[in-house]
């Protein structure tokens, strides 16, 4: 089912501060940030990454990764190194990231795969007087794009295939397998097709038509040997030369890359950097999960053997890194052409992803579980007003990034918004926003994080496990069973019940099932 455009009148009964996003903390109510009007709106580039774990940046935390546009973004702002997603409803935990970003809601009521009716981040950017514009991947709907953005170039699909499940791009490193991520003959992200465009007349930032164009069937469809992420940047290089010639309107450039989820590809020198018997092994690696996590034999975790060998990690963890080298050097182009634009100093630039990925951490290859590998990932912001070089260590959603980019933008945060402003924490208000952190994954599995400990639940198969994040930060050695630790077992869960009600998750947990005091 689509989301019909929404109306002006409609939209502005939605708009009036943060009343919603201010109860995110189960514990707690937030207060909501006052928003500072500049003389000036500032612009904004947000660029989003595909799988990418939070454990890929050279400068802040992989020495063995090369990531020098993301190094230099770092350099200039401030890096969130806990941010997490909030969830997934579907093995494709992609579609619920986004949904959430673009609706500022919580993961059981953002509306789904098309984000409901609910007001979205482009919509009300527009309504504060910005020209809104998308390139790259697009999870969410046609008629959700339609509503967010005024332009559109080359937007793509969810998912470049290079090979049927069964084929090539499967099962691998395995003897006698030709697949290489630099031969455009695989397909995948060497031959991006089925790619649209929008441009489409609006008026007063809501859509005339209450109809648009589809990814299967309008605008250009394109069949070239030139890589996905390459294209992407080509687009957001042209769109940005646009906005120079409109310095009065300020810009929302939404750029989405597919990249580096899989099939894992770059060019050859850039796979060649990574020799595969250099590649490190993570500390937590495991021939395969303990047990069935849910999903155990989902489409992400048959991309290797079973079970898994070091080996095998290592060429997937090459092929990983090459991807994000080859991205990061897409990156590199569109901070240069946002330079060329003048407009640079006023532009506030976020980098970050959907979630992260395994990559061989626990047995496992694919981001379906709540370990802080797939939880968690990078998130960058900088420009005006935002210090340079600094690390901020408070838990914090993504998803925060709609009522942050209204504040910063001087507009309404629509009421419908769940999740808190991050101007707090960048100001310096404030040292933290929440006290814990709530995920799941389908009806599989339920996460509640602290500053110190990780309970994670599996109603399936009754398990319990209990981390010590800041003595464990891997998730090697669980807790759960130990005595000493059923205190904090039962406190956690007792949280989680309360994180529960925030966000309308109606999965039945009886502590008793998992041996937990009640």
């Amino acid at each position: 089912m689509t989301s019909p455009t929404i109306g002006r009148r409609a939209f502005l009964k939605t708009v009036g501060g943060l009343s919603a996003s201010a109860l995110l903390s189960p514990a707690a109510e937030l207060s909501a940030a006052e928003p500072t009007a500049p003389s000036r709106k500032p612009n904004f580039l947000v660029v989003v990454a595909d799988d990418q774990c939070f454990r890929t940046l050279h400068a802040l935390n992989n020495r063995e990764v090369q990531t020098p546009a993301f190094d230099r973004l770092l350099a200039r702002g401030t890096a969130f190194t806990h941010c997490f997603h909030q969830g997934s409803w579907t093995g494709a935990v992609c579609v619920a990231s986004r949904a959430m970003l673009h609706t500022g809601r919580h993961v059981w009521t953002c509306g789904g795969n098309d984000c409901g009716y609910h007001p979205l981040l482009g919509e009300a950017l527009q309504m504060g007087g910005y020209d809104t514009y998308v390139v790259g991947k697009w999870h969410n709907g046609d008629q959700t794009a339609l509503r967010s953005f005024t332009t559109g170039k080359t937007i793509g699909p969810g998912f470049y295939a290079s090979t049927p499940e069964n084929g090539l791009a499967y099962d691998r490193p395995r003897p006698g397998d030709p697949w290489t991520p630099w031969d455009p003959k695989y397909r995948g992200h060497w031959t991006p097709n089925k790619l649209w465009d929008i441009e489409h007349p609006a008026h007063d930032g809501v859509w005339i038509s209450q109809k648009g164009p589809s990814p299967e069937k309008a605008g250009p469809h394109y069949e070239r040997r030139q890589h996905s992420c390459e294209l992407y940047a080509d687009s957001a290089v042209e769109l940005l030369r646009q906005t120079a010639s409109r310095p009065d309107r300020p810009f929302f450039l939404y750029v989405a890359w597919n990249s580096p989820h899989d099939p894992r590809q770059a060019p050859k020198e850039f796979v060649d950097r990574y020799p595969a018997d250099k590649i490190e092994v993570p500390p937590n690696f495991l021939p395969q999960h303990p047990f069935d996590q849910g999903d155990f034999h989902v489409r992400d975790e048959m991309l290797a053997p079973f079970p898994r060998t070091p080996y095998d990690v290592q060429v997937h963890r090459r092929e990983y890194y090459a991807s994000i080298t080859f991205m990061d050097g897409q990156l590199g182009r569109i901070l240069d052409a946002l330079g060329r634009t003048g407009q640079a100093d006023n532009t506030c630039v976020i980098v970050t992803g959907d979630h992260g990925l395994a990559v061989g951490e626990h047995g496992l290859m694919g981001k379906q579980n709540l370990y802080d590998c797939s939880v968690r990932m990078p998130f960058i912001m900088a420009g005006p007003g935002i210090a340079a070089g600094r690390r901020l260590d408070a838990m914090m959603y993504q998803h925060c990034l709609f009522p942050t980019l209204c504040d910063l933008a001087g507009i309404p945060t629509p009421a419908t918004v769940q999740f808190p402003s991050l101007l707090p924490l960048l100001r310096g208000e404030r040292a933290r926003l929440i006290d814990s952190i709530y995920s799941a994954y389908r009806r599989f599995q339920r996460m509640v994080r602290t500053e110190q400990y990780k309970l994670i639940l599996y109603p399936d198969v009754k398990r319990v496990q209990l981390f010590d994040i800041q003595k464990d930060p891997w998730e090697m050695k669980n807790l759960a069973d130990e005595s000493s630790h059923a205190a904090t077992v039962a406190e956690l869960f007792r949280e989680l019940k309360k994180w529960q009600g925030t966000v309308n998750d109606q999965l039945a947990l009886d502590p008793a099932a998992f041996g937990i005091p009640s």
